[in-house]
């Protein structure tokens, strides 16, 4: 299957695009001054310690202090597998080199762990540990213990460090393999040498940019293409592939048309999409999806699609169709945390399973972990999905100033009649010869037209004039009660 990948530069931001099969499937956004820190490792230095919460924070030099739990420290077991109690492991003012492993999200600061890890492209590397591991993905247990004496042939017999074979590796020349442990020995060489005689806190070592981790972590051996509409971005990753990712060298492509590159390929309308809130599906059928601070909901609806035979095919059919949109939607706006998706219900306990089989086989291209429960009894699905970034939206939007975020606003009439108590509160409290209502048009108007006699009643009631202002900035909740 073809898989192309797109990456446009400016000097602002660095965007990527992955089609598969002529379809926007994934879409990463780095911005200059908004850099990740996921595998950024520092020297920081122990803040504080609460040992209620078997947690510390720690200062990298951050705007806010990042998050260290007891279980994200490397050493923190005894001798009996039980964890030692955090207040034994750490102390305020005390130096360690950690790593960030989730991006600050929302109010939240990084979380840490001081157990590094540092990934090429066929290995990742676990300097304080000793084993060999293997990625899940790859499940064939001969391949797993071919791969794994591939490695310890080309690894070095003074080795003290711990890998993990990622499934790239199954492509790899053992050629390929030395070369990545030699890199990440020297990587890890440089990180020790930099820690040494250096004050806290300190960044120890940036992790690539997007789009060189494109080159190391996205591209697979089904891409075809990778386009690249910069020519200085260009000549970069060809040096970098053709000395860390030679496989995917003869893959990178300069694009010098004068039709931005995202246009091409219809990006620019998939991102637009990618924020609505409504998926429209091929059927007729529709989601919605709601994120929020806690979960993300996605709600199936069959909208205006009937073309079942019966009203449970009808169903069916749509159930299925969803799965797809809703496991793409996951990841074009890499949603994470707890997802809850609502399926139309279904009576049929083969409907049921042959849903759960398509969504789990839509979910299986994801490069994030995730794990599915199935449907409860009340017939929702319950998933989680690792989020270690932002999502698109809370990249690229931020809460709507009128409402708050809320997605609604209170009416013209609601702001009237709570202008209407502030009012006789007003004059309960204070004396004063006027009083005059700052407000929005719509209210103004409201109270020109329906709320006039109100108003008037009101005036009566205080022995005092109302007057009224209309004042442009204000959105429909904002007012202002003026004493004159």
């Amino acid at each position: 299957m073809s898989e192309e990948i797109l990456i446009n530069i400016t000097p602002q931001e660095t965007r990527v695009a992955v089609i598969y099969l002529g379809a926007v499937q994934e879409l990463h956004i780095e911005r200059e001054g908004q850099r990740g820190l996921v595998g950024n490792i520092y020297l920081g230095k122990v803040s504080r310690v609460l040992p209620g919460m078997q947690s510390a924070f720690v200062d990298i030099g951050m705007d806010r202090a990042a998050f260290l739990h007891v279980a994200d420290i490397w050493d923190a077991r005894n001798g009996d597998g039980n964890p030692r109690p955090i207040e034994r492991i750490l102390h305020e003012g005390q130096s360690l080199m950690v790593q960030v492993i989730k991006d600050p999200i929302g109010a939240k600061g990084a979380r840490l762990s001081t157990q590094i890890s540092m990934a090429g492209r066929f290995l990742v590397y676990l300097p304080q540990e000793t084993r060999i591991g293997i990625s899940q993905k790859i499940e064939d247990e001969a391949e797993r213990e071919v791969l794994r004496d591939r490695l310890q042939r080309v690894l070095p017999q003074d080795e003290h460090g711990g890998f993990i074979i990622r499934t790239m590796a199954n492509m790899a020349e053992d050629q390929e393999l030395a070369a990545d442990v030699e890199y990440l020995h020297t990587l890890w060489d440089a990180i020790q040498a930099r820690a040494e005689n250096v004050q806290a806190p300190l960044r120890l070592y940036h992790e690539l940019d997007l789009a060189h981790r494109v080159l190391r972590d996205i591209a697979t051996t089904e891409t075809t293409r990778i386009l690249v509409d910069s020519r200085e971005t260009y000549q970069k990753l060809q040096g970098f592939a053709s000395e860390f990712v030679r496989n995917v060298a003869d893959k990178v492509y300069h694009y010098a048309a004068e039709r931005p590159l995202f246009d091409l390929y219809g990006v620019e309308e998939e991102i637009e999409r990618a924020l609505a809130r409504r998926v429209d599906l091929k059927s007729g059928g529709y989601l919605i999806i709601d994120q929020t601070e806690a979960l993300t909901t996605i709600d199936v609806n069959t909208g205006g699609f009937t073309s079942g035979r019966t009203f449970d095919e009808t169903i069916f059919k749509t159930n299925l169709e969803a799965a797809q949109a809703a496991a793409r939607q996951l990841r074009l706006r890499n949603l994470g945390g707890i997802i809850i998706l609502d399926f139309i219900d279904m009576d049929n306990a083969e409907h049921k399973e042959a849903v759960l089989n398509e969504l789990n086989k839509a979910l299986a291209r994801d490069r994030t972990r995730m794990t599915i429960n199935g449907f409860t009894s009340l017939g929702l699905v319950e998933m989680t999905r690792k989020r270690t970034r932002e999502s698109l939206a809370r990249v690229l939007c931020e809460p709507c100033p009128t409402c708050q975020g809320r997605g609604q606003i209170k009416t013209a009439q609601t702001v009237c009649h709570e202008i209407l108590r502030g009012i006789l509160r007003e004059a309960r409290q204070f004396e004063a010869r006027e009083f005059r209502i700052m407000a929005a048009q719509p209210v103004i108007d409201l109270f020109l037209e329906e709320e006039s006699q109100s108003l008037a009643q009101l005036s009566d009631f205080i022995g005092k004039p109302i007057s009224m202002q209309v004042e442009s900035l204000f959105s429909q909740e904002q007012y202002d009660i003026i004493l004159l």
